[in-house]
């Protein structure tokens, strides 16, 4: 069993060890979140939804999901 190494990250606030080389699509996949229904920060950028795969996920990133909620 090969050793993987983690970093660390924040999302929406809390700390989280993830593996290393993760792509926030990953992430995102793995937490079970809706794409089509948060808008997703990294360290107070706004990412494209298109680039998700390409995105690598680098220690001590901070991480933002806001889920969009209806209203009237």
């Amino acid at each position: 069993m090969k050793n993987i190494k983690k970093i660390k990250i924040k999302i929406n606030g809390k700390y989280k060890l993830i593996p290393n080389n993760y792509k926030i699509y990953n992430l995102i996949k793995k937490m079970k979140i809706p794409i089509n229904k948060v808008a997703i920060e990294i360290n107070q950028e706004i990412i494209d939804k298109k680039k998700l795969n390409k995105i690598k996920i680098r220690q001590n990133d901070k991480i933002e999901i806001v889920h969009f909620i209806g209203g009237g």
